[in-house]
Protein backbone atom coordinates (compact mmCIF):
# COMPACT_ATOMS: atom_id res chain seq x y z
CA UNK A 1 0.00 0.00 0.00
CA UNK A 2 1.57 3.37 -1.38
CA UNK A 3 1.38 6.38 1.26
CA UNK A 4 -0.58 9.61 -0.80
CA UNK A 5 2.35 12.12 -0.89
CA UNK A 6 -0.44 15.43 -1.46
CA UNK A 7 -3.05 16.52 -0.23
CA UNK A 8 -6.25 17.78 -2.12
CA UNK A 9 -5.44 20.60 -3.52
CA UNK A 10 -1.63 20.92 -3.37
CA UNK A 11 -0.56 19.59 -6.85
CA UNK A 12 2.96 20.57 -7.09
CA UNK A 13 4.30 18.89 -2.85
CA UNK A 14 5.75 16.05 -3.46
CA UNK A 15 8.39 13.73 -1.40
CA UNK A 16 11.96 14.40 -2.02
CA UNK A 17 15.02 12.72 -0.59
CA UNK A 18 14.24 12.65 3.04
CA UNK A 19 11.34 15.05 3.16
CA UNK A 20 9.47 16.99 0.59
CA UNK A 21 9.44 20.00 -2.60
CA UNK A 22 7.16 21.60 -3.82
CA UNK A 23 7.47 24.39 -6.99
CA UNK A 24 5.46 27.51 -8.29
CA UNK A 25 5.57 28.46 -11.72
CA UNK A 26 6.79 32.15 -11.22
CA UNK A 27 7.78 35.10 -13.61
CA UNK A 28 11.46 36.20 -13.62
CA UNK A 29 12.79 39.51 -13.01
CA UNK A 30 13.98 38.85 -17.31
CA UNK A 31 9.97 38.38 -18.18
CA UNK A 32 10.20 34.51 -18.57
CA UNK A 33 8.64 31.92 -16.70
CA UNK A 34 9.87 29.56 -14.49
CA UNK A 35 9.67 27.10 -11.96
CA UNK A 36 10.83 28.27 -8.58
CA UNK A 37 11.56 25.03 -5.64
CA UNK A 38 11.03 25.30 -1.88
CA UNK A 39 12.04 22.12 0.26
CA UNK A 40 11.25 21.03 4.04
CA UNK A 41 11.72 17.71 6.49
CA UNK A 42 7.98 17.92 6.44
CA UNK A 43 4.60 18.44 4.15
CA UNK A 44 3.70 21.15 6.72
CA UNK A 45 6.16 23.09 6.48
CA UNK A 46 6.70 22.95 3.04
CA UNK A 47 3.01 23.84 2.49
CA UNK A 48 3.73 26.95 4.49
CA UNK A 49 6.86 27.85 2.22
CA UNK A 50 4.62 26.74 -0.96
CA UNK A 51 1.75 29.29 0.05
CA UNK A 52 4.42 31.98 0.90
CA UNK A 53 5.53 31.41 -2.32
CA UNK A 54 2.55 31.69 -4.67
CA UNK A 55 1.87 35.00 -2.50
CA UNK A 56 5.42 36.23 -3.55
CA UNK A 57 4.78 35.09 -7.66
CA UNK A 58 1.31 36.96 -7.18
CA UNK A 59 3.33 40.11 -5.76
CA UNK A 60 5.98 40.36 -8.96
CA UNK A 61 8.96 38.84 -10.08
CA UNK A 62 10.91 36.38 -8.34
CA UNK A 63 14.03 35.03 -9.10
CA UNK A 64 13.86 31.10 -9.24
CA UNK A 65 17.99 31.17 -8.44
CA UNK A 66 19.19 32.32 -5.05
CA UNK A 67 22.41 34.41 -5.68
CA UNK A 68 25.41 34.41 -3.31
CA UNK A 69 25.75 37.78 -1.64
CA UNK A 70 28.74 38.82 -3.93
CA UNK A 71 26.62 37.99 -7.01
CA UNK A 72 24.04 39.72 -5.87
CA UNK A 73 26.54 42.99 -4.95
CA UNK A 74 27.29 43.52 -8.23
CA UNK A 75 24.01 43.66 -9.30
CA UNK A 76 22.83 45.79 -6.23
CA UNK A 77 25.65 48.43 -6.92
CA UNK A 78 25.11 48.91 -11.02
CA UNK A 79 21.31 48.64 -11.23
CA UNK A 80 20.33 50.15 -7.38
CA UNK A 81 22.90 51.90 -6.08
CA UNK A 82 24.42 53.74 -8.96
CA UNK A 83 21.95 55.10 -10.79
CA UNK A 84 19.95 56.25 -7.67
CA UNK A 85 22.41 57.65 -4.87
CA UNK A 86 25.12 60.14 -4.72
CA UNK A 87 28.49 59.68 -6.74
CA UNK A 88 29.80 60.13 -3.31
CA UNK A 89 27.75 56.92 -1.74
CA UNK A 90 28.37 54.67 -4.63
CA UNK A 91 32.19 54.78 -4.09
CA UNK A 92 32.05 54.18 -0.65
CA UNK A 93 29.42 51.49 -1.05
CA UNK A 94 31.49 49.75 -3.52
CA UNK A 95 35.27 50.19 -1.19
CA UNK A 96 32.67 48.32 1.61
CA UNK A 97 31.84 45.69 -0.33
CA UNK A 98 34.87 45.07 -2.09
CA UNK A 99 37.17 45.47 0.59
CA UNK A 100 35.02 43.69 3.49
CA UNK A 101 31.93 42.09 2.80
CA UNK A 102 33.02 40.16 -0.30
CA UNK A 103 35.72 38.34 1.28
CA UNK A 104 34.33 37.51 4.44
CA UNK A 105 30.31 36.97 3.53
CA UNK A 106 30.69 36.85 -0.55
CA UNK A 107 30.29 33.24 -1.28
CA UNK A 108 27.32 32.43 0.94
CA UNK A 109 23.94 31.95 -0.90
CA UNK A 110 21.26 34.96 0.21
CA UNK A 111 18.89 32.31 1.50
CA UNK A 112 21.41 30.14 3.49
CA UNK A 113 23.00 33.50 5.24
CA UNK A 114 22.14 33.05 9.43
CA UNK A 115 22.67 36.21 12.07
CA UNK A 116 25.39 33.80 13.41
CA UNK A 117 27.42 34.45 9.96
CA UNK A 118 27.03 37.97 10.17
CA UNK A 119 27.95 38.00 13.86
CA UNK A 120 30.89 35.80 13.68
CA UNK A 121 32.11 37.77 10.72
CA UNK A 122 32.19 40.88 12.31
CA UNK A 123 33.33 39.63 15.52
CA UNK A 124 36.74 38.13 13.39
CA UNK A 125 36.62 41.60 11.09
CA UNK A 126 37.06 44.03 14.72
CA UNK A 127 40.40 42.15 15.51
CA UNK A 128 41.65 41.60 12.25
CA UNK A 129 44.68 43.71 11.20
CA UNK A 130 43.45 45.26 7.76
CA UNK A 131 46.99 45.67 6.15
CA UNK A 132 47.75 42.33 6.06
CA UNK A 133 44.11 41.21 5.16
CA UNK A 134 43.90 43.75 2.43
CA UNK A 135 47.88 43.24 1.43
CA UNK A 136 48.67 47.38 1.88
CA UNK A 137 52.05 46.95 2.89
CA UNK A 138 52.68 44.09 0.51
CA UNK A 139 51.50 46.09 -2.44
CA UNK A 140 54.10 49.37 -1.74
CA UNK A 141 57.45 48.64 -3.59
CA UNK A 142 59.90 46.92 -1.53
CA UNK A 143 62.00 50.01 -0.59
CA UNK A 144 58.70 51.51 1.21
CA UNK A 145 57.54 48.70 3.00
CA UNK A 146 57.54 49.21 6.62
CA UNK A 147 55.19 46.99 8.66
CA UNK A 148 52.88 43.83 7.71
CA UNK A 149 55.16 42.83 4.70
CA UNK A 150 58.36 42.14 6.96
CA UNK A 151 56.75 40.42 9.85
CA UNK A 152 56.07 44.06 11.88
CA UNK A 153 52.14 43.40 12.16
CA UNK A 154 50.86 47.19 12.22
CA UNK A 155 47.37 45.77 14.14
CA UNK A 156 45.08 48.06 11.98
CA UNK A 157 42.41 46.98 12.93
CA UNK A 158 38.91 48.70 12.10
CA UNK A 159 37.78 51.51 14.17
CA UNK A 160 34.29 50.91 16.29
CA UNK A 161 32.65 53.70 14.01
CA UNK A 162 33.80 51.81 10.79
CA UNK A 163 32.29 48.58 11.76
CA UNK A 164 29.06 50.44 12.56
CA UNK A 165 29.31 52.19 9.23
CA UNK A 166 29.93 48.23 7.28
CA UNK A 167 26.93 46.64 9.25
CA UNK A 168 24.85 49.77 8.03
CA UNK A 169 25.84 48.93 4.24
CA UNK A 170 25.36 45.25 4.24
CA UNK A 171 22.04 45.68 6.05
CA UNK A 172 21.03 48.00 3.22
CA UNK A 173 22.23 45.52 0.70
CA UNK A 174 19.93 43.16 2.23
CA UNK A 175 17.04 45.02 2.38
CA UNK A 176 16.90 44.96 -1.11
CA UNK A 177 17.26 41.21 -1.32
CA UNK A 178 14.55 40.98 0.55
CA UNK A 179 12.28 43.06 -1.81
CA UNK A 180 13.56 41.20 -5.07
CA UNK A 181 12.35 37.68 -2.82
CA UNK A 182 15.94 36.02 -2.16
CA UNK A 183 15.45 36.22 1.70
CA UNK A 184 12.88 36.46 4.22
CA UNK A 185 14.66 38.20 6.81
CA UNK A 186 17.46 41.46 7.25
CA UNK A 187 19.93 39.03 9.26
CA UNK A 188 22.02 42.10 9.81
CA UNK A 189 19.77 43.91 11.77
CA UNK A 190 19.94 41.57 14.60
CA UNK A 191 23.72 42.12 14.78
CA UNK A 192 25.18 43.19 18.16
CA UNK A 193 28.03 45.62 18.23
CA UNK A 194 29.52 47.80 21.10
CA UNK A 195 28.31 51.21 20.61
CA UNK A 196 30.93 53.87 18.96
CA UNK A 197 31.59 56.87 20.46
CA UNK A 198 30.83 59.98 18.50
CA UNK A 199 34.42 61.47 18.07
CA UNK A 200 34.39 65.08 20.18
CA UNK A 201 33.86 67.85 18.03
CA UNK A 202 35.87 71.22 18.41
CA UNK A 203 35.45 74.69 17.88
CA UNK A 204 37.49 77.74 17.88
CA UNK A 205 36.41 80.29 20.75
CA UNK A 206 35.87 84.02 19.23
CA UNK A 207 39.11 85.47 19.69
CA UNK A 208 40.84 82.24 17.75
CA UNK A 209 38.74 83.14 14.68
CA UNK A 210 39.18 86.66 14.98
CA UNK A 211 43.19 85.90 14.97
CA UNK A 212 43.03 83.34 12.23
CA UNK A 213 40.64 85.62 9.96
CA UNK A 214 42.98 88.56 10.96
CA UNK A 215 46.16 86.26 9.88
CA UNK A 216 44.80 85.66 6.68
CA UNK A 217 43.90 89.57 5.94
CA UNK A 218 47.21 90.94 6.73
CA UNK A 219 48.91 88.46 4.68
CA UNK A 220 46.53 88.75 1.64
CA UNK A 221 45.81 85.11 1.96
CA UNK A 222 44.04 84.36 -1.59
CA UNK A 223 41.16 81.94 0.53
CA UNK A 224 40.41 84.83 2.98
CA UNK A 225 37.08 85.23 1.72
CA UNK A 226 36.81 81.43 1.92
CA UNK A 227 37.68 81.35 5.11
CA UNK A 228 35.19 84.00 5.76
CA UNK A 229 32.33 81.96 4.60
CA UNK A 230 32.99 78.84 6.32
CA UNK A 231 33.56 80.60 9.94
CA UNK A 232 30.86 83.21 9.39
CA UNK A 233 28.00 81.74 7.33
CA UNK A 234 28.71 78.01 8.48
CA UNK A 235 29.06 76.88 4.97
CA UNK A 236 30.75 73.15 4.04
CA UNK A 237 34.03 72.77 2.74
CA UNK A 238 32.25 71.43 -0.62
CA UNK A 239 29.40 74.16 -0.45
CA UNK A 240 31.89 76.67 -0.01
CA UNK A 241 34.38 75.49 -2.94
CA UNK A 242 30.95 75.52 -5.22
CA UNK A 243 29.88 78.69 -4.79
CA UNK A 244 29.12 80.45 -8.04
CA UNK A 245 29.15 83.69 -8.96
CA UNK A 246 25.59 83.39 -10.63
CA UNK A 247 24.07 82.62 -6.65
CA UNK A 248 25.59 85.72 -5.23
CA UNK A 249 23.44 88.57 -5.63
CA UNK A 250 26.30 91.45 -3.31
CA UNK A 251 23.56 94.41 -3.82
CA UNK A 252 20.59 92.37 -1.81
CA UNK A 253 23.59 90.86 0.31
CA UNK A 254 22.67 87.28 -0.18
CA UNK A 255 24.49 84.05 -1.36
CA UNK A 256 22.52 80.82 -2.69
CA UNK A 257 23.60 78.03 -1.46
CA UNK A 258 22.81 75.15 -3.80
CA UNK A 259 25.67 73.57 -5.20
CA UNK A 260 29.11 71.69 -3.96
CA UNK A 261 32.66 70.56 -5.46
CA UNK A 262 33.28 66.95 -4.55
CA UNK A 263 36.06 64.91 -5.27
CA UNK A 264 34.48 61.26 -6.49
CA UNK A 265 37.28 58.84 -7.41
CA UNK A 266 38.95 60.01 -10.36
CA UNK A 267 36.30 62.70 -10.96
CA UNK A 268 35.81 66.47 -9.41
CA UNK A 269 32.40 67.03 -9.54
CA UNK A 270 30.58 70.20 -9.32
CA UNK A 271 27.32 68.92 -8.37
CA UNK A 272 24.13 69.82 -6.60
CA UNK A 273 24.10 69.57 -2.47
CA UNK A 274 23.41 66.33 -1.13
CA UNK A 275 19.91 67.37 -0.03
CA UNK A 276 17.37 69.62 -0.78
CA UNK A 277 17.42 70.56 2.96
CA UNK A 278 20.90 71.73 2.61
CA UNK A 279 19.96 73.72 -0.01
CA UNK A 280 19.05 78.06 1.68
CA UNK A 281 19.38 81.56 0.43
CA UNK A 282 21.26 82.99 3.05
CA UNK A 283 21.80 87.04 4.00
CA UNK A 284 25.25 88.19 3.94
CA UNK A 285 26.72 89.91 6.83
CA UNK A 286 29.20 93.05 5.80
CA UNK A 287 32.04 90.93 6.36
CA UNK A 288 31.46 88.70 3.88
CA UNK A 289 30.04 91.03 1.27
CA UNK A 290 33.66 92.26 1.66
CA UNK A 291 35.31 89.81 1.15
CA UNK A 292 33.38 88.78 -1.77
CA UNK A 293 34.12 92.11 -3.54
CA UNK A 294 37.76 91.67 -2.83
CA UNK A 295 37.75 88.11 -4.22
CA UNK A 296 36.00 89.49 -7.68
CA UNK A 297 38.90 91.82 -7.62
CA UNK A 298 41.63 89.45 -7.05
CA UNK A 299 39.86 86.84 -9.37
CA UNK A 300 40.28 89.31 -12.21
CA UNK A 301 44.07 90.25 -11.86
CA UNK A 302 44.31 86.61 -12.22
CA UNK A 303 42.24 86.29 -15.03
CA UNK A 304 44.22 89.06 -16.63
CA UNK A 305 47.66 87.46 -15.55
CA UNK A 306 46.75 83.92 -16.59
CA UNK A 307 46.01 85.02 -20.56
CA UNK A 308 45.07 82.26 -22.88
CA UNK A 309 46.15 79.56 -20.37
CA UNK A 310 42.53 80.91 -18.26
CA UNK A 311 39.96 78.00 -17.49
CA UNK A 312 36.43 79.71 -17.45
CA UNK A 313 34.03 78.98 -14.94
CA UNK A 314 31.72 80.31 -12.79
CA UNK A 315 33.25 79.15 -9.61
CA UNK A 316 34.14 82.06 -7.19
CA UNK A 317 37.07 80.03 -5.30
CA UNK A 318 39.94 78.89 -8.18
CA UNK A 319 43.43 78.60 -9.00
CA UNK A 320 45.64 81.31 -10.56
CA UNK A 321 44.55 79.24 -13.69
CA UNK A 322 40.91 79.25 -13.14
CA UNK A 323 40.56 75.68 -12.51
CA UNK A 324 38.27 74.13 -9.40
CA UNK A 325 40.35 73.97 -6.07
CA UNK A 326 41.04 70.28 -5.46
CA UNK A 327 39.26 70.06 -1.78
CA UNK A 328 42.38 68.05 -0.09
CA UNK A 329 44.52 70.90 -1.30
CA UNK A 330 42.39 73.45 0.46
CA UNK A 331 42.70 71.25 3.84
CA UNK A 332 46.23 72.18 3.66
CA UNK A 333 46.15 75.42 2.92
CA UNK A 334 43.73 75.62 6.22
CA UNK A 335 46.20 73.68 8.13
CA UNK A 336 49.24 76.20 7.14
CA UNK A 337 47.00 79.16 7.72
CA UNK A 338 46.17 77.68 11.23
CA UNK A 339 50.17 77.27 11.93
CA UNK A 340 50.48 81.07 10.52
CA UNK A 341 48.04 82.44 12.55
CA UNK A 342 49.28 80.49 15.50
CA UNK A 343 45.74 79.22 16.76
CA UNK A 344 44.65 75.47 17.38
CA UNK A 345 44.67 72.76 14.21
CA UNK A 346 40.83 72.15 14.00
CA UNK A 347 38.89 70.99 10.92
CA UNK A 348 37.10 73.05 8.49
CA UNK A 349 33.89 70.87 9.81
CA UNK A 350 34.83 71.84 13.24
CA UNK A 351 35.05 75.07 12.25
CA UNK A 352 31.35 75.75 11.61
CA UNK A 353 30.50 75.09 15.01
CA UNK A 354 32.43 78.60 15.84
CA UNK A 355 29.88 80.23 13.24
CA UNK A 356 27.48 81.14 16.04
CA UNK A 357 29.67 83.29 17.91
CA UNK A 358 30.66 84.55 15.40
CA UNK A 359 27.13 86.05 14.46
CA UNK A 360 26.47 87.30 18.04
CA UNK A 361 29.72 88.66 18.21
CA UNK A 362 29.44 90.71 14.77
CA UNK A 363 25.61 92.27 15.74
CA UNK A 364 23.72 90.38 13.34
CA UNK A 365 20.33 90.53 14.15
CA UNK A 366 19.10 87.33 15.79
CA UNK A 367 16.89 86.73 13.38
CA UNK A 368 19.30 86.80 10.39
CA UNK A 369 21.12 84.74 12.46
CA UNK A 370 18.51 82.18 12.87
CA UNK A 371 18.50 82.30 9.39
CA UNK A 372 22.11 81.93 8.68
CA UNK A 373 22.42 78.99 11.15
CA UNK A 374 18.91 77.09 9.92
CA UNK A 375 17.77 76.52 13.33
CA UNK A 376 14.25 75.23 13.62
CA UNK A 377 13.24 77.49 16.64
CA UNK A 378 14.28 81.04 17.78
CA UNK A 379 15.05 80.06 21.03
CA UNK A 380 17.93 78.10 20.09
CA UNK A 381 19.05 81.12 18.48
CA UNK A 382 18.86 83.22 21.57
CA UNK A 383 20.38 80.83 23.57
CA UNK A 384 23.51 81.48 21.99
CA UNK A 385 22.95 85.10 21.61
CA UNK A 386 23.16 85.20 25.39
CA UNK A 387 26.70 83.92 25.68
CA UNK A 388 28.95 87.27 24.35
CA UNK A 389 32.22 87.68 23.77
CA UNK A 390 34.96 91.10 25.34
CA UNK A 391 34.02 94.39 24.23
CA UNK A 392 37.80 94.07 22.69
CA UNK A 393 36.93 90.80 20.91
CA UNK A 394 33.88 92.57 19.80
CA UNK A 395 35.40 95.58 17.57
CA UNK A 396 38.37 93.21 16.89
CA UNK A 397 35.60 91.43 14.49
CA UNK A 398 33.73 94.15 13.33
CA UNK A 399 37.11 96.08 11.80
CA UNK A 400 37.52 92.88 9.53
CA UNK A 401 34.46 94.45 7.26
CA UNK A 402 36.97 97.13 6.23
CA UNK A 403 38.76 97.32 3.10
CA UNK A 404 42.25 96.42 2.85
CA UNK A 405 43.65 99.76 2.25
CA UNK A 406 42.52 100.99 5.53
Amino acid sequence: MTTRARANGEGSIYPYRNGFAAYVWVTKPDGKRGRKYVYGKIREIVHEKWLKLHQQANAGPVSTRVPTLGDFSTYWLREIVQPNLAPGSYVTYEAIMRLYVIPGLGKRRLDKLRISDVQTWLNALRRECQCCAQGKDVRRPPAKRRCCALGNCCDNVPSATTVVHIRRVLRTLLNQAITDGHMSANVARHVKLPSARARKRRAWTSDEARQFLESARADRDPFYAAYVLVLVLGLRKGEMLGVTWGGIDLDAAELVVDMQLQRVGHDLLHRETKTPTSDDTLPLPEICAVALRERAAAQNVAREEAGEAWRRSSLVFTTRFGTPIEPRNFNRYWDRRCDAAGVRRITIRDARRTCASLLADLDVHPRVAMQILRHAQFSITMEIYTVVSSAATRAALKKLGESLDH
